[in-house]
């Protein structure tokens, strides 16, 4: 691959890299947090791009009979270094598929398809960092992780007879209609779901639907057998937009 593609290539990469920063995509893929090395990672590689274009172009001399006759040597002279010089070419071009995906593409964030029946077994080790004091008020609003981690760990029953308002989007599963979340570490490729079984009035609402659904938690609901899924009592369930930040943390 000739230097002048390998740099467009670098340019886009880059390019990529500062788009979903500044256009607010990147919260599909990483935590909030790690915006600073995305606009870095972009700005050094368009940076490094630039540099090596401005150094081509000082340098501004055509290929001397040496360079010719090197070139003739990788075409003609030796097929199989001609052959392995292709196939790494090939390979470069790979590069371009990030930078389609994010400009052309713009995958959503994760959803539904990656909410199953199974336990979180990274939530057991953090549980009982995040048990702390209920906030007052008639109705709590939870994120989904406290609300999951104090239904599975917190034997005192403190959401007992408490309303809850947690935040989600709806999915469904064998005739059963969940309320659910993606939490993240750092970034997209470590997701784990969070879910909670929906019993009551619940409007025939579109799977992936972002919600806000007020009721109570049905106490000891949360076990083993369960999955540790807990079932939440609807009182309400009113749609809402994707929040900016569609995961948790």
């Amino acid at each position: 691959m000739r230097r002048e593609t390998q740099n467009i290539l670098l340019v886009l990469l880059g390019g990529a890299l500062l788009k979903i920063s500044f256009s607010g995509l990147y919260l599909r893929y990483v935590k909030p947090g790690l915006l600073p090395l995305l606009i870095a990672g972009g700005a050094v590689m368009i940076g490094l791009a630039l540099f090596a274009i401005i150094t081509d172009i000082r340098r501004g001399k055509p290929a001397t009979e040496a360079d010719a006759a090197d070139e003739h040597a990788e075409h003609g002279g030796h097929a199989d270094h001609g052959a392995e010089h292709s196939h790494s070419s090939r390979s470069t071009w790979l590069l371009l598929l990030p930078v389609l995906a994010v400009f052309l593409i713009s995958p959503p964030a994760l959803g539904g398809d990656v909410v199953g029946s199974a336990a979180d077994t990274n939530q057991t080790q953090r549980a009982r960092n995040l048990l702390g004091e209920l906030p007052s008020g008639e109705v709590i609003p939870l994120s989904m992780t406290e609300f999951v981690t104090r239904t599975a760990w917190d034997e005192s029953g403190t959401l007992d007879n408490r309303r809850v308002r947690l935040t989600g989007f709806l999915t469904r599963a064998e005739g059963t209609t969940y309320v659910a979340r993606i939490a993240i570490s750092c970034c997209a490729a470590d997701a784990r779901p969070l879910k909670v079984r929906l019993l009551g009035d619940v409007p025939a609402l579109p799977d992936e639907q972002w919600v806000e659904v007020t009721g109570q938690v049905v106490p000891k609901s949360a076990s083993e057998q369960t999955s540790w899924v807990p079932s939440f009592t609807v009182e309400s369930v009113n749609p809402v937009a994707e929040p900016t930040e569609p995961y948790e943390s």
